[in-house]
């Protein structure tokens, strides 16, 4: 089954092994960018092994049935492609790019790659190690600690407490047999999306992929269904003093994931109150009352409820007031509607950039995978530009006052202000 989108030049094919293809033909310049994503990523680890997924990532090019981590290294650079691999909250990729002439060559490791990783133990133990070594690096930056602490109360047992890398206790128990069950049960054909663009024709990739892929059978097992915990709002304030040269403090809220009918009204005002250097609370609280080293604010694209981040870095001494300048913008947005000038250079802005994140054939094969593993389909790229600049001052409003009234609050920075900011 093939379906065109003639006026993007998309081609979306299902194989009769379930794998979903997603053609971009783009001519301009001799690269082929392939995106092959998974439904698997950290919200599909048991929460005994979190951390499982990137662990996975990281071992995956280490080793195959057929080939070394040296041969797979040798053979992506002697023709000067790249291929790497990684695991996030909810998809797992494997990403590559060569020459169109090299296509062929680099999509068959990547097929051996996805099919019969070996994880050899020796490579698990160091990437293990690493894995360990970088989570406790994170708890040596303010920022990191600010949001870890954030993330984990909003979340509690939900996969998206985790950064992604697990936690060092779940880490230090993951065996190379824990990676194979979980490579057994979610690599598979039709859990698979392939997104690509480049100078190549559909039914040239088609046939490629069919070759590479084609005789990967479905299992006749169902793939698991995802069960997540339902999360109830329980706003609290926590703090962690560490002696930093400044105070980092974070208003969270629980907010839509990207399929509630909010999440356009969110994003709009997430840009207008946290996007670069003209944004309301870089103006307000850094250029007029110089409370701020940073300060932004952050709403990401989630599957599952994701979360409304406003964030500032400011001295110690300010530490008291530049919190409650933070929640003072924040519920702003649900006071007064934003004004016809501001909501229009929301939309220039947030469409703008939006436009520009699609102008490689990376970020298009990228941008295209992503919506369709998400379940939101390729059609869900003109359908997000035309829906939001058709949100309202009025819908921006109501979801403020729906989402962004009682924040979550994270604090971190020497211990005099922070045990002293009540």
């Amino acid at each position: 089954m093939t379906t065109s989108l003639p006026t993007q030049q998309i081609h979306r094919t299902v194989l009769p092994n379930g794998m979903v293809v997603l053609v971009v033909e783009n001519p301009a310049a001799d690269i082929i960018a392939t995106r092959i994503f998974l439904k698997a990523g950290s919200c599909w680890e048991p929460q005994q092994q979190a951390g499982l997924a990137h662990l996975l990532s990281a071992v995956m090019t280490k080793g195959t049935s057929e080939l070394s981590s040296m041969e797979i290294a040798e053979r992506v650079e002697s023709v000067g492609a790249s291929l790497s691999v990684d695991a996030a909250s909810d998809y797992f990729l494997l990403s590559m790019k060569t020459v169109s002439t090299d296509f062929a060559e680099i999509l068959a490791l990547a097929g051996e790659l996805l099919r019969s990783p070996s994880f050899p133990a020796a490579e698990v133990e160091l990437e293990r190690r690493l894995t360990i070594q970088h989570i406790r690096s994170q708890q040596e930056q303010p920022f990191t600690i600010a949001f870890d602490q954030l993330r984990q109360a909003i979340y509690q047992n939900h996969p998206y407490a985790s950064s992604g890398l697990g936690w060092e206790e779940t880490v230090a128990r993951i065996e190379p047999a824990d990676l194979q069950q979980y490579h057994q049960t979610y690599f598979r054909p039709d859990n698979i999306v392939i997104s690509l663009a480049g100078r190549i024709t559909n039914d040239v990739a088609i046939a490629q992929i069919e070759k590479v892929f084609g005789d990967w059978e479905a299992p006749q097992s169902p793939i698991p269904s995802l069960q997540l915990p339902n999360l109830t709002p329980a706003p609290q304030q926590l703090k962690i003093t560490q002696p930093t040269q400044q105070s980092i403090i974070m208003l969270g809220y629980l907010a839509p994931s990207v399929h509630q009918a909010e999440y356009l009204a969110l994003k709009l005002l997430s840009t207008h109150l946290g996007n670069g250097l003209s944004s309301r609370l870089f103006v307000e609280l850094r250029e007029k009352l110089g409370l701020a080293y940073e300060v932004s604010a952050f709403y990401p694209t989630r599957m599952s409820p994701a979360t409304f981040v406003a964030y500032i870095g400011t001295a110690p001494e300010n530490t008291a007031i530049a919190l409650a300048r933070l929640r003072a913008e924040v519920e702003l947005l649900s006071q007064l509607q934003l004004s016809i000038e501001d909501l229009q250079t929301a939309k220039n802005k947030l469409l703008g950039q939006y436009a520009l994140g699609k102008q490689t054939n990376g970020q298009m094969a990228q941008v295209y995978g992503w919506y369709e593993i998400l379940g939101l389909g390729i059609d869900f790229d003109p359908q997000f530009q035309q829906a939001i600049a058709q949100v309202s001052a009025e819908a921006a409003q109501q979801a403020a006052s729906r989402y962004l009234l009682e924040p979550y609050i994270s604090i971190v920075g020497p211990e005099a202000v922070v045990s002293g900011n009540g």
